[in-house]
């Protein structure tokens, strides 16, 4: 098996809009670097934006718009970089499709905040607008967020600090051999 540092493998972060799945994303990055990881973050704006241009919010688009993430995140997992994902992706049976797919390690990341927090959270006033019937098909208020029934790792962004969701992420990957020893402990 290859050391810690050259195995690659795919972080899904899945979460309701505002759980924290970009922040928490940006806040691993640098820490894996820093273990000698290769990393790359395919945001789920971002991927909208340069990968799935076009693409609506109905159900086949949303599908659609999760498979191409998937793709790019093994390709990039199974030549050993850390792919990380921080994307919606609502629908349970796509990340199930994404993960049967993977030829690298997938690792599902659920970003748990409850409703009411993600809204107080909300700077681009998404849910006020969806609430108002202005963004139709808007997850969490207007179409379903399907939670992860058993996934690897539970961040619950609104009781617990970035840190503290860092060093769960890191202590998972420590335990599966995706990670040097002691790299959770090396979060401050």
């Amino acid at each position: 098996m290859s050391d810690a540092r050259e195995q690659g493998c795919t972080l899904w972060f899945t979460g309701l809009s505002g759980a924290g799945k970009s922040t928490l994303a940006e806040f691993l990055t640098p820490l894996l670097r820093e273990l000698g990881k290769r990393v790359e973050v395919l945001d789920g704006d971002e991927v909208r934006e340069y990968l799935s241009k076009g693409l609506t919010f109905s159900k086949e688009d949303r599908d659609t718009n999760v498979r191409r993430i998937g793709f790019v995140a093994d390709l990039l997992a199974r030549n050993g970089v850390v792919a990380i994902t921080a994307a919606i992706s609502p629908y349970r049976a796509l990340r199930d499709e994404v993960r049967a797919r993977s030829s690298a390690p997938f690792i599902e990341i659920y970003v748990n905040a409850p409703l009411a927090v993600v809204e107080e959270r909300d700077t681009k006033g998404l849910y006020k607008k969806a609430r108002a019937g202005a963004i139709p098909n808007f997850t969490g208020v207007s179409d379903p967020y399907e939670p992860p029934l058993a996934p690897e790792v539970v961040c619950s962004t609104g009781v617990e600090s970035i840190e503290e969701s860092a060093r769960r992420v890191l202590a998972y990957l420590e335990a599966r051999g995706l990670a040097p020893v002691g790299a959770a402990a090396k979060v401050e």
